[in-house]
């Protein structure tokens, strides 16, 4: 009779059970029965960490060439090599129990965060049972961070023009605020696209207003450009006529100057006359 010892503890070691009997000499049949006997171990749950023990009945074979379970060594061998001589009843060892793992109880379906109903949610609002914690809003877009007191619980909901979308629910409220935080920027990405639109709706209205600043201005300057033309064009006109005006006068006072030189020169002459003409009175 044979008894060999298998123990389910972590520092076990793993051995080869169809050639380490191979090499002890034992019949294939009585192989085969041990090897089934161990892969059913095996599938066995341990329940307090005890080593199973298996009775073999071995009547054939000597107790010479029983197979080395228990005492494998713990160094790689080749198949030529001879295995070296084995006690024939080795001692049993002990065997380390296995202590319990204290476990942390889960969600109900694993995770620590649940989608809400939101129909439920929006009731719940409707009573007035839920505490507004933290609120923010962007374009239409807007998280609440909700407070359930009478389950402990948190809601965190994402609507869009102030209709429930999204809700997520947790006990703790660090996750909470983490889904907060996680929202928010869901919804500020969402808004991404009405805030550009909104900036080129600005933008554009002042470029609108630059440019009819600016066509106002330059249809300023044309008319003032017109204006200063037909200015120029008179005083050219102008100044044209005056030159003509006063070559006129020019000609004129020269010809007068003629004629008044002409007339001096005649009442000299005259006056020469008449002085002749006098007799000279003695003094």
């Amino acid at each position: 009779m044979r008894y060999s010892t298998i123990s389910r503890v972590r520092n076990a070691r793993c051995i080869d059970a169809p050639a380490t009997l191979k090499r002890s000499g034992i019949s294939p049949a009585y192989r085969g029965f041990i090897v089934k006997s161990l892969l059913h171990m095996r599938r066995a749950p341990a329940s307090n960490g005890a080593a199973h023990q298996f009775h073999f009945e071995a009547p054939d074979v000597p107790h010479s060439q029983s197979a080395q379970i228990d005492e494998e060594p713990t160094s790689d061998s080749t198949p030529s090599e001879t295995p070296g001589p084995s006690p024939v009843n080795p001692p049993l060892r002990p065997v380390t129990p296995l202590h319990a793992v204290q476990l942390t109880p889960a969600q109900a379906n694993g995770r620590a965060v649940q989608l809400a109903d939101a129909a439920e949610v929006e009731r719940m609002l409707d009573n007035e049972e839920l505490t507004v914690f933290h609120i923010f809003r962007t374009f239409d877009y807007s998280v609440n961070l909700l407070f359930y007191p009478r389950e402990l619980k948190y809601f965190v909901a994402l609507l869009q023009d102030d209709q429930l979308w999204r809700v997520l629910t947790t006990s703790d409220l660090n996750m909470a605020k983490q889904l907060f935080h996680h929202m928010q920027e869901q919804a500020t990405r969402l808004a991404d696209d009405q805030t550009r639109r909104l900036q080129l709706e600005a933008h554009n209205e002042q470029l609108k207003r630059l440019i009819a600043e600016s066509e106002t201005q330059a249809e300023r300057l044309r008319q003032s450009l017109q204006r200063t033309s037909a200015q120029d064009q008179t005083v050219t006109s102008r100044q044209h006529q005056l030159r003509k005006e006063v070559a006129q006068l020019e000609a004129q006072r020269t010809a007068a100057q003629a004629q008044l030189n002409k007339m001096h020169r005649q009442v000299h002459q005259l006056n020469v006359a008449s002085n002749e003409a006098i007799p000279h009175m003695p003094r």
